[in-house]
């Protein structure tokens, strides 16, 4: 069924009159309980052309119209506009015809989020090519892996000391014939040695693109064994982004005083980013890249940018709470801060029963409150975030009620979304003025969602990719023959079609005693203390539950200074009573969440983090399992010595 919705004046977020029918799922059940929900596509598909006509179209309808910003040496922001976007894709894309790179041809990028690594991909698809991602965390070994399996002929790195290091490989690369070098001007240079290519070569290839053909090979980061090639088409972006456009009028479309922006500092290499930069260039909406997620550089880039929109994993989100918290405690406002903090919960959370009609919306006591505290703490946490954030869109894990309810309350409304890269991004997102906290939304319009009679979600839609990169097999190799996708999570639907994600189906844990337990709950609270950095919940064929936990380096030093203690080693601080005194009591919160065979009866306190160097952490942030059990074997043994 249809809703019209009130207008963004009724929102605590938003301000403009919203155009939009909000489509409500279709809800389907078994035996009492909903399995599966589906909401039609907001947008027709898109039958004809492919996304390297995005520049071109953007500069023949609106020339002058800043598209992006690039940071220049200097550290200033230089406008970009449509069709100075569109010249430089032209002219990268007739260098890449140049250097003999023929249609179909995959050309792997190794850099991190910068203004080269969009020029390139659509330079790429101009060309008739197939880009493939290659995150610039990655070792020798995971790099060589990706560029024998795609069969890449060429390669871009961002610095040199990444193309020295795939030397002792290039044997073994024998499709590999470019190398390329950001730092060291190719880019410029490829653009000099395409002067002399037709601008028709590039029509051509354009003209011989559509929405079934090949865009990118995205690599699985790879929780367990070998990476996956997810072959991705125009067709899967185009659905993901045209129906994310049209669903997330507010970021994407809406009219207000402020131009629409988006610092975009999530790594290219994962589908999420990519995703988010195909669709501002798709609506028209300024984007900028933000290389480093060092506090010391992307807090002057947000700054300096003031973006309108975020991409967020929910760490970040949980580390600027958890910063501001530190500061005011440091400076003798703890008790005004987590009175703000309660007043913003509930704020929220009265907002959202407002617009699902539960609730009447915040009192008028609650609304004065609310007034008070934002010049005292809400807005300077939006001004670290550069001042102008209205909106984040968060996803890779649950952000947990509590947090996303303090945001919506503090002025930043939280898009929370749930996908793979074999969906092209975002499978579920929260829709507009309808939020439901705790959960990451309904179906993407276009999209259903099944939960199968084992827990699994299932997913189907344009946007879900046709199969996996097989060299051995010719091309590709369906995912979903059924076209139903497994994904490997474990959720819930609500009587709305509102999606829970419970945790992974490999990761549950069946205790000695019989007991399924899913970890993600006990570890995403636990994760959310500002002491903790990581944790990982353990208890598989164990007469009980544990737990490993590391440190954040940032909460610790606050925690010491406001308690007194001296620097230690590692060694000796994770045997400080007091410190262990506190944690305990953040694992009984978290054990609130469970039942008594589920909770967490130990705990280790590990003297260094897990870290994607080390192995322990996928470049998204995910745990690999595997490799902290093997690496920390003895400490989860004496987990459970008697």
């Amino acid at each position: 069924m249809s809703t019209p919705l009130p207008s963004f004046a009724a929102s605590t977020a938003f301000d403009d009159a919203h155009p939009l029918t909000l489509v409500e799922p279709e809800t389907r059940r078994l035996d009492g309980i909903v399995r599966e929900a589906y909401v039609p596509p907001l947008v027709p598909p898109v039958r004809h052309g492919s996304l390297a006509d995005l520049p071109f179209e953007n500069a023949s309808a609106v020339p002058g119209r800043v598209v992006l910003s690039r940071k220049t040496p200097q550290g200033r922001w230089a406008d970009v506009t449509a069709v100075q976007f569109a010249d430089q894709v032209l002219a990268v894309a007739k260098g890449l015809i140049a250097e003999g790179l023929m249609p179909g041809d995959r050309i792997a990028i190794m850099a991190r989020t910068t203004y080269e690594w969009t020029l390139l991909d659509f330079a790429a698809w101009s060309a008739g090519l197939v880009t493939v991602p290659v995150y610039p965390t990655s070792s020798v070994f995971q790099t060589r892996w990706i560029l024998q399996d795609s069969g890449a002929v060429a390669l871009v790195t961002e610095t040199p000391g990444q193309a020295a290091a795939l030397g002792p490989e290039l044997d073994r690369l024998p499709d590999l014939r470019h190398l390329w070098v950001l730092e060291k001007g190719h880019v410029d240079r490829l653009a000099e040695l395409g002067e002399p290519v037709a601008d028709q070569e590039v029509a051509v290839r354009r003209g011989m693109l559509g929405p079934s053909m090949l865009a990118t090979l995205v690599y699985t980061s790879g929780t367990t064994g070998r990476p996956k090639g997810c072959a991705l088409t125009h067709g899967n972006f185009f659905a993901e982004v045209d129906n994310a456009i049209e669903l997330l009028y507010p970021v994407f479309k809406a009219k207000t005083e402020e131009e629409a922006s988006v610092l975009l500092f999530l790594p290219m290499s994962h589908v999420f980013g990519r995703m988010v930069a195909v669709a501002c260039i798709r609506a028209r909406v300024r984007l900028g890249h933000a290389p480093s997620l060092k506090a010391e550089h992307l807090l002057p880039d947000l700054a300096a940018f003031r973006p309108t929109c975020l991409l967020a994993i929910p760490y970040m989100l949980e580390k600027v709470f958890n910063t501001a918290r530190a500061k005011a405690e440091a400076g003798g406002r703890l008790t005004s801060f987590d009175r703000a903090v309660s007043v913003a919960v509930r704020y929220g959370e009265a907002v959202e029963a407002r617009q699902t009609g539960t609730g009447p919306g915040p009192s008028r006591a609650l609304k004065t409150a609310r007034t008070f505290y934002d010049p005292l703490v809400y807005r300077r946490i939006r001004n670290a975030m550069g001042g102008r954030v209205r909106y984040a869109i968060c996803g890779g894990s649950p952000l947990g009620r509590r947090l996303a309810a303090f945001y919506a309350g503090a002025g930043i409304e939280i898009f929370e979304g749930y996908g793979l890269t074999e969906t092209t991004g975002a499978a579920t997102v929260t829709p507009p003025l309808k939020p439901r906290l705790g959960t990451v939304g309904w179906p993407l319009p276009g999209t259903r969602i099944r939960i199968a009679t084992d827990g699994e979600i299932l997913i189907a839609g344009e946007q879900v990719l046709h199969g996996y990169w097989d060299p051995q097999a010719g091309g590709v190799t369906p995912a979903a023959p059924d076209g139903w996708l497994p994904t490997g999570d474990i959720g819930s639907l609500d009587d709305e079609g509102y999606l829970t994600i419970t945790g992974r189906k490999k990761e549950l844990l069946i205790t000695a005693g019989g007991k399924s337990v899913a970890p993600a709950p006990l570890e995403n609270w636990l994760r959310s203390h500002p002491l903790i950095s990581q944790c990982i919940v353990l208890g598989d064929r164990r007469p009980y539950v544990s737990a490993l936990i590391t440190l954040d380096p940032d909460g610790i030093t606050h925690w010491r200074r406001m308690n007194g203690k001296h620097p230690v080693p590692p060694e000796l601080l994770v045997e400080d009573e007091e410190l262990r005194s506190v944690l305990q009591r953040a694992v009984d919160e978290a054990n609130k969440l469970v039942s008594r065979p589920e909770s967490i009866r130990r705990f280790a306190v590990l003297p260094r983090d897990f870290t994607e160097e080390a192995g322990h952490l996928t470049p998204s942030m995910k745990l690999r399992r595997e490799a902290v059990l093997r690496d920390f074997a003895a400490e989860v043994e004496r987990l459970y010595e008697r």
